[in-house]
């Protein structure tokens, strides 16, 4: 008990693919999902598990989420092959992004931070819609993602993961794991990635991808000792990441700086500290106390044509966490301390908009939990920060089971954070428009905080069609921005404005999900979704750019019986995108403009799998296979210092069909 109490306190959600369970000398297994919907959690969570990252090539974070219903994947640009990830419509800045339960994701690192975590390191994946925890911070404002990284107590002595594509991508893991003492373990995870060779499958003069190169070293460290009810992690990590993108015919030596060929440089270096420390009281097993500690330098320099970008942030986050009951188990509180500190010093051209942010903050969140029908966590926190001032979070989160394997859900909350415009638009800076803030007045960049409200219900139900396992359900969200730094693309396509909102900002969110064991074997997954995002401009009212408004996922996955270690996995993705609101291009000569809306388009994936032993499999698979492109990917493309460039407006993929093939060995 002391043990599931502190894990669950220091907040290391632990999932596994199969749960075992010895009796004598026979071995019972049982086979789980590789998504996990709890009907007993409060929040509504989805838990991505080792198993379903598997399903797909899933090189980093990033690209963890192309068969999750929850999350959407877009291209953030047509030159750096970066993807991007929304919730309930809303981009990835608007989400908590945590690691291990850590800010991680945040500041310097908004643009490019989801693909420094490699997919093989990842233990499982926290999604949790609506209004977070105010225990992680007040920055939530659609949802929280934490990543859960592998436990050196736990983690076999090593791994190794090879990985090649047809886009000339290739990338190596290994793991080392080894146990000290029978309290002590660590681990060492080596990471490398490189693309070697230039494509351009559109023929426009422009890489598809960029080349480039990455190197990411993380040592941790675990100590846990049930006998005093003391636990730790120490992690210690460095992170080296290079991208060359721009005209095919680019050199970096001769042509930096100048007209002959436009290209574009972004060289990312990290370094990470991080500890977490927790105990359980032996006389008091349901009061715990953990001390988490975290510190990151990022340093970013870049240039995009003759857009010179270069950022540093560095990072202090410090949160002081009490667990404890009162009167009993059903009512169970959480209270603490944060401190965060992050000094940026950020040059965007010739403009230094270098600074120092700093907040300290309380929060209390109580949790009823009759252990039978109903939760309830009500929770609250007040933070001063030097530039947002002093201010109140309220957040809330109900469960209600009304019959059996029926669940209904409702939350409601207040978000509240800085928005840093540069860091989080880099792909504008690909691009001929100029920069323009027309708001000076406020404390960030001359803008005000964004506050936005979220609130919405969930509901979920089990049960048998045709004698065969289902699930169906839906979530309805709104969140309503009372202040939004809004990022203008509407105006002119030789400029981005930003400035503060003037009138209504607000994203509803539906989602439909059907899932069905069609035969034994053989799940099918589907999930639809409808976006009502609408933000007032200065050119009047308009849908959000590039976000489709009608969404479709479905998702078929087999394996074949398990037959002495061996077996044969097959997956299919289907992923439809309906039309999108594009940037205002029509004052653009004809050849240089985008339709007022895109058109929809289609993707799929596939993944094959053969499972020879316990220790080894490999597998091969396809993205993209019906090779949809967009047809003009940008715009200026034969003037790029021209005044119509703009290789911002990525709205489907680039590169077209792409094929992976790799490896997995393992010594247990």
């Amino acid at each position: 008990m002391q043990k599931n109490i502190l894990l669950f306190m220091v907040f290391l959600l632990s999932v596994s693919v199969f749960s075992q369970e010895d009796l004598e000398e026979v071995k019972v297994t049982k086979k789980q999902k590789s998504l996990k919907k709890s009907y007993t959690v409060t929040a509504n969570t989805t838990v991505i598990t080792s198993k379903e990252l598997l399903k797909a090539a899933c090189c980093n974070l990033a690209e963890s989420f192309e068969t999750n219903p929850s999350i959407d994947v877009n291209f953030s640009d047509a030159l750096t092959g970066t993807k991007q990830i929304k919730m309930l419509g809303l981009t990835s800045p608007y989400l908590m992004i945590t690691e291990e339960n850590i800010p991680s994701v945040r500041g310097a690192s908004q643009a490019y931070g989801l693909s420094f975590t490699p997919g093989t390191w990842i233990e499982s994946v926290q999604i949790t819609k609506g209004a977070g925890s105010v225990i992680n911070g007040y920055e939530s404002i659609s949802g929280q993602i934490n990543t859960e990284l592998l436990k050196p107590l736990n983690d076999i002595p090593f791994f190794l993961n090879a990985y090649g594509s047809t886009d000339a991508r290739f990338e190596l893991n290994t793991h080392f794991n080894k146990k000290l003492s029978d309290k002590w373990a660590t681990s060492l995870f080596l990471h490398g990635n490189t693309r070697v060779a230039k494509n351009d499958m559109n023929d426009d003069g422009f890489l598809d991808n960029p080349l480039g190169k990455q190197i990411n070293i993380l040592n941790r460290y675990q100590y846990y000792n049930p006998e005093s009810g003391l636990v730790s992690f120490i992690n210690f990590r460095y992170m080296n990441d290079k991208k060359q993108t721009g005209e095919v015919d680019f050199d970096k030596d001769t042509d930096r700086g100048t007209t002959n060929q436009w290209g574009s440089e972004i060289n990312t270096e990290r370094f990470d500290v991080s500890t977490k420390i927790g105990y359980v009281f032996k006389d008091m097993p349901y009061q715990s106390i953990g001390f988490q500690n975290a510190f990151n330098s990022h340093k970013q320099e870049s240039y995009f044509g003759l857009n010179q970008y270069d950022i540093k942030q560095n990072s202090f986050y410090s949160n002081l966490i009490f667990n404890s009951i009162i009167n009993n188990t059903m009512h169970k509180f959480t209270a603490g301390l944060n401190f965060t500190y992050d000094q940026y010093q950020e040059f965007v051209n010739a403009t230094d908009y270098s600074r120092i942010d700093n907040s300290v903050g309380a929060f209390f969140e109580y949790t009823y939990d009759n252990t039978d029908n109903f939760s309830l966590i009500l929770g609250g926190r007040v933070d001063n920060h030097n530039r947002l001032g002093f201010f109140i979070t309220p957040r809330l989160h109900m469960r209600y089971n009304p019959w059996k394997d029926g669940v209904i859900r409702f939350s409601a909350g207040r978000g509240k954070r800085s928005a840093n415009i540069f860091a989080e638009n880099q792909q504008l800076f690909a691009s001929s428009r100029t920069f323009s803030i027309l708001d000076n007045s406020g404390k960030i960049y001359g803008l005000n905080p964004e506050i936005a409200w979220n609130y919405g219900m969930s509901f979920s139900q089990k049960f048998k069609l045709f004698s065969k396992n289902a699930e169906a359900g839906f979530d309805i969200y709104r969140t309503d921005f009372q202040n939004q730094a809004v990022v203008d693309l509407m105006e002119s396509p030789q400029e981005v404005l930003f400035y503060n909102l003037k009138g209504n900002s607000f994203a509803n969110s539906l989602q439909l999900e059907f899932n069905y064991e069609l035969i034994h074997n053989l799940n099918l997954r589907t999930a639809y979704k409808y976006y009502d995002i609408q933000t007032d401009y200065l050119r009047g009212t308009f849908q959000r750019p590039l976000q489709a408004k009608h969404r479709f996922l479905g998702n078929l996955e087999f394996e074949t019986q398990l037959n002495d270690d061996k077996q044969w996995k097959f997956d299919y993705t289907f992923n439809w995108s309906g039309k999108q609101q594009l940037p205002y291009t029509a004052s653009n000569p004809e050849a240089d403009r985008f339709p007022e809306f895109s058109p929809s388009y289609a993707v799929m994936n596939i993944q094959v799998t053969r499972v020879f032993s316990s220790v080894f499999e490999v597998y091969a698979g396809g993205e993209n296979i019906g090779n949809y492109k967009q047809e003009k990917a940008i715009l200026g493309a034969d003037d790029p210092f021209g005044a119509n460039f703009d290789a911002s407006i990525a709205y489907a993929p680039i590169f077209g069909q792409m094929y992976y093939a790799g490896l997995r060995f393992k010594i247990k």
